[in-house]
């Protein structure tokens, strides 16, 4: 019997899977296969939206939970609350930061490059309709201090019911803080939240098996709707989008990275199977939970990783950041409308604020450029019109560099508490293979400690 133990240690090093069993190579096929799809069957592809809305909706479904339980987890697992507020603060500077660089690297691009220079639009000529009409209603009913005054849900259990990720952290950070607070009579709720969550990640696992069939229904939906052309002939703009947001990611990015010692494309080819699931289902939100999972297993801290993740996905949107200064000084150059530099830093100033807690909310990028649009009035809101049939797949572009900027952002304020083993790190980006934290390894240990056996 003890015999038959020897071989568990050395199971990690032998239990990668081959490439052709990785999800990321599932769901790549899946795309494809959607694509193809979407072109030869236009109608068939237009009818398989239900299967990629429907896996979407399976990962929102999860996503509260997931940020309650690691939160709550996270801060009730710390040695002291003034802990919890400094990782809070640091995360959101960094967070401001990184929304400012990202915002004026979009507005030197869009000026250098002029995609809208020659378009000669018309504002009098362009007329909201369809969802773009509500997403700039939306936008307008937005102020700039609309994310500090929906902090505050009316309801606990609604928040978790509306999916309100920002709502949810305030909840769980208060809930956390609460806990740690009354002291040993809550370290019996600590541990059973930390119960929990292994069950809902295990419900994730779950659900994550279904991801090539929910990227194939997406994508066969979106070529069979906008055609294949759109895939080819995306524009001036969409391509310097997607040129500035590489930019981003492996110049600004990967400087960052540099300056922890760590490789920027190790760490992007480490979370491959998260890009390749956000290319899938165009949705940021469907890689969360694997993105904190994959942290985590870089030997980032559990309460790091639970108040930053979650956070950045409405604080430190770098992707939506570019997408707002390049598609808002766009509009200006293609309506003929001028700015002078004052007035587009102007435009940056108020960008900096709507860019803020609209994460998870379907057309954020458009309710967001809408409200700044309508704040500062000198470029006509209508010319979103101009960029909405194409709007589809920058927000694919958008999700890819959020991600990416969540994911430093988390290391960033790993090292900033000097709590990031580098040296870890850079062995789990080598190998691929993730390492459980301590609470990790007696978490997946309790079913064997439970008095009750099968």
């Amino acid at each position: 019997m003890a015999a038959s133990a020897v071989p568990a240690p050395p199971r990690p090093e032998t239990a990668r899977k081959p490439w052709y069993r990785q999800l990321y190579f599932w769901v790549l096929t899946a795309i494809v296969t959607g694509i193809l799809t979407g072109w030869l069957w236009p109608s068939v592809g237009t009818a398989l939206e239900p299967v990629g809305t429907t896996f979407v909706a399976a990962i929102k479904m999860l996503i509260t939970p997931i940020v309650f339980v690691t939160i709550v987890a996270g801060i009730g697992g710390v040695d002291s609350l003034g802990r919890v507020g400094r990782v809070g603060l640091k995360s959101l500077l960094y967070f401001q930061a990184g929304t400012l660089v990202a915002l004026l690297v979009g507005l030197v691009a869009v000026n250098v490059f002029q995609p809208g220079a020659g378009v000669h639009a018309h504002p009098g000529d362009l007329h909201l309709a369809g969802d773009a009409s509500q997403y700039v209603k939306n936008g307008e009913d937005q102020s700039w201090w609309h994310f500090l005054t929906d902090l505050v849900p009316t309801s606990a259990v609604g928040a978790f019911a509306e999916g309100n990720i920002l709502q949810v952290i305030f909840f769980s950070v208060l809930f956390g803080i609460a806990l740690k607070a009354v002291g040993p009579v809550g370290e019996p709720l600590v541990d059973g939240i930390r119960r929990l969550s292994a069950v809902v990640f295990k419900i994730l696992h779950y659900v994550m098996l279904a991801a090539p069939v929910g990227a194939f229904g997406a994508m066969a939906f979106t070529i069979g709707k906008y055609g294949i052309s759109t895939l080819t002939s995306l524009g001036r703009l969409i391509g310097l989008f997607y040129g500035t947001s590489a930019f981003f990611v492996i110049v600004i990015l990967g400087a960052v990275t540099a300056a922890l010692r760590i490789s920027i494309f190790r760490l992007l080819r480490y979370l491959r199977e998260e890009f390749v699931l956000v290319l899938g289902t165009s949705s940021s939100e469907s890689a969360l939970p694997r993105l904190m999972e994959k942290l985590e297993g870089l030997g980032v801290r559990r309460d790091i990783v639970g108040l930053t993740v979650p956070t950045g996905y409405s604080f430190n949107l770098d992707g939506s950041s570019i997408y707002l200064s390049l598609a808002a000084i766009y509009i200006a150059q293609a309506t003929d409308t001028p700015l002078s530099i004052g007035q587009q830093l102007g435009l940056l100033a108020i960008m900096i604020l709507t860019s803020k807690g609209s994460g998870g909310i379907t057309g954020a990028g458009f309710i967001a450029l809408a409200a700044t649009l309508s704040t500062v009035g000198t470029v006509p809101a209508a010319g979103i019109m101009l960029i909405f049939g194409i709007d589809k797949f920058m927000s694919e572009c958008r999700a890819l560099t959020n991600l990416a900027g969540n994911a430093v952002a988390t290391l960033v304020v790993a090292r900033w508490e000097n709590v990031l083993d580098v040296a870890k790190v850079n062995m789990v980006l080598h190998t691929g293979k993730p390492q459980p934290q301590p609470e990790q390894e007696q978490a997946a240990a309790l079913p064997a400690q439970l008095p009750t056996k099968a």
